[in-house]
């Protein structure tokens, strides 16, 4: 008989560099209660390889036998309910040892996917509720694995936030709730090519790291080499690193032995505090940093939290949760951390001798813009603005996504059956005997699911020579960067259309990258001619594109223009009879549509009202606009 061998994965000694990637991940095998980690990177610089070959290196854990949730059997505290009230009359649960899991979080699993649902036919059969258990329940004391993790939809991202925070996941249907443990390393990577992760989301990981494609020929070489030698012979690889595993091994075993005898100072956790309260980050920092550097400490066989070791925490603690503001690129550097922390105790020092010393705060990155359409918000997660924050459109799904929030009788044949509506609509009937529910067609009843649309503002931007003058253009760019803080906060897609020279050009594509969009917008020169109709025309024909393959899109053409445009697509027909068969066109698509009025004289001729009227377009000038103007104005058109 042919025996199978099991799959050999590529050992996470073998993997050439990437250090701070490796540290990050070792440091939470060793303690969980770090809070997980967030891979950024290009593509093919190892993200997968090793946090695959991370759970190779953890130590067998004891699981109750047949529990679905992988409970402790020796820790009541991290039993579900029916294992502990098993414990409690037993005493003494059956387990078994298994090699930690890694799970893997798709981007397209839907809620009930994740979290779990409701077990119908247990329910009918047994007579009581019981969950069918979800990833969460198949990652509880293992790892979970969230590829793309900023691309992940919102509803199972919040859910996702709630059982990282808890360690608890919590299943309400019908007026039922069940819960079950679930704490788990929290992996993640992400490109940030592809987009920015929800502000939120990212302070939920505990550490960062950046990989980056080696610059080192000679290492890059060594790669080669490596999978070259590991994809002729996995066995023989394997064998050929195995010592270094076993030691790496034996090495986070000691260190989870240590971890518990591991003790700070209170100077250096005063010192921690005072450098987080200088960045003005949440408290989860320095929570975290100080969990990072008693791991370190501990991988390292001490007992005492050394300056290097805070360094070091801080380093890869930090840096994401430092970010003010969407479009800044936050970094800290070893030095910097050393002389935040010599300032922070130099403070405490003061303190002690009573005087009222201390940091000033980090200082605000100044877009080239007027600032006076800056809008002022923080992204600590307690701001109004963020907890606030999330996609504005609830959409019907039909797509079988989203939210299960109620049922329907179905028109024709049903697609996504709603067994607990259905059940009651056969029962309400009398058709059960005691043993045996009968249902027929008309008790059948189909699911309502919302979900969450994305808005796509395709902004378009003045950026001829006219808009030179009385410093109109870095109004407008103020006015754009403000546009981008409000998309950024509700998660929109942005396009940038720049209007300048002989034709318009498309220097963005829809992405939700915003700090790429800001760049551009940073770098936009001004001059030329007005080339208006072109504008108009590539945010037609994107917004046209977008909604082909994304049908809910709810978009919006925000236009910032002097309305002197000069430049038609066809000299026979002429700018103003342009404008107004694509701004109508522009409204029979379904796109909502704003123009901001940058002239200083609003009797200055122009094609702005063109646009307006057969637009329909919402019409500001720009000396009436300010921060709550705007997001008052991109509010009203999007929910028209």
């Amino acid at each position: 008989m042919p025996h199978h061998v099991r799959r050999i994965l590529y050992p996470f000694t073998a993997i050439v560099d990437q250090e701070p990637m490796k540290k990050a991940l070792i440091l939470n095998a060793v303690n969980p209660k770090i809070g997980g980690v967030l891979i950024r990177g290009e593509k093919g610089t190892g993200k997968s390889t090793a946090v695959r070959g991370l759970a190779e290196l953890l130590p067998e854990i004891e699981v109750v036998e047949g529990c679905p949730f992988n409970c402790n059997p020796r820790n009541p505290a991290e039993m579900c309910d029916n294992c502990f009230e098993r414990f409690e009359e037993e005493k003494v649960l059956p387990s078994v040892k298994r090699k930690v899991r890694i799970v893997d979080l798709p981007l397209n699993a839907t809620v009930d996917r994740v979290a779990g649902s409701l077990d119908i036919e247990k329910a009918i059969r047994e007579g009581l509720s019981a969950l069918e258990p979800g990833l969460l329940a198949e990652a509880n004391r293992g790892i979970l694995y969230v590829d793309e993790v900023n691309l992940l939809d919102d509803y199972v991202a919040d859910v996702l936030l709630d059982a990282a925070a808890s360690g608890v996941n919590v299943v309400e249907r019908e007026g039922v709730s069940v819960s079950h443990p679930a704490k788990f390393i929290l992996v993640g990577t992400m490109n940030p090519e592809e987009g920015e992760l929800r502000p939120q989301l990212l302070d939920r990981f505990g550490l960062q790291v950046e990989v980056r494609s080696l610059d080192d020929p000679r290492l890059r070489a060594e790669v080669v080499r490596r999978v070259e030698e590991f994809e002729n012979d996995p066995v023989a690889f394997a064998e050929k690193y195995k010592e270094k595993q076993e030691e790496l091994k034996n090495r986070i075993a000691r260190a989870m032995e240590i971890l518990p005898k591991v003790t700070v100072s209170d100077e250096l956790l005063l010192a921690v505090a005072g450098v987080c309260a200088s960045l003005k980050t949440s408290s989860r920092a320095e929570i975290t940093v100080v969990k990072a550097a008693r791991t370190i400490a501990a991988l390292e066989g001490r007992v005492s939290i050394s300056e290097r070791d805070v360094e070091e925490a801080m380093s890869l603690a930090l840096p994401h949760r430092m970010r003010r503001h969407p479009f800044e690129q936050p970094h800290l550097e070893q030095q910097q951390i050393r002389e935040l922390l010599e300032k922070a105790k130099e403070s405490l020092g003061e303190a002690e001798e009573g005087n009222s010393g201390g940091g000033q705060p980090a200082g605000e990155r100044v877009f080239e813009a007027d600032p006076s359409y800056h809008l002022d918000f923080n992204l600590d997660e307690k701001s109004d603005c963020v907890a606030k924050s999330g996609r504005r459109l609830r959409v019907k799904s039909t797509d079988g996504r989203g939210v299960y929030v109620a049922s329907t009788v179905p028109r024709g044949k049903p697609r996504d059956i709603a067994l607990d509506a259905t059940i009651r609509a056969a029962a309400a009937r009398g058709r059960w005997n005691g043993e045996k529910l009968r249902v027929k067609p008309e008790d059948l009843r189909e699911k309502v699911r919302f979900s969450r649309a994305s808005a796509l503002i395709v902004l378009v931007v003045d950026a001829s020579g006219s808009m030179a003058a009385l410093r109109r253009m870095e109004a407008a760019k103020g006015v754009a960067l403000s546009l981008f803080r409000d998309a950024y906060i509700n998660r929109d897609r942005v396009a940038f259309i720049s209007v300048r020279g002989g034709k318009a050009q498309l220097v963005l594509p829809p992405t939700s990258n915003l700090d790429a969009a800001a760049g551009f917008l940073r770098r936009l020169p001004t001059g030329g001619k007005t080339p208006l109709s072109s504008a108009i025309l590539q945010a037609l024909e994107l917004v046209k594109k977008e909604k082909i393959s994304k049908r809910e899109i709810k978009p919006l053409v925000v236009v910032i223009t002097d309305g002197q445009a000069n430049v038609p697509l066809d000299q026979r027909v002429g700018v103003r009879a342009e404008l107004e068969k694509l701004s109508e066109n522009l409204r029979r698509i379904g796109a909502s549509t704003i123009v901001v009025d940058t002239r200083i004289s609003p009797w200055k001729p122009s094609y702005i009202e063109t646009i307006v009227r057969h637009a329909q377009a919402r019409h500001v000038r720009l000396p009436d606009l300010n921060p709550d103007k705007i997001h008052a104005v991109i509010r009203s058109s999007l929910t028209r």
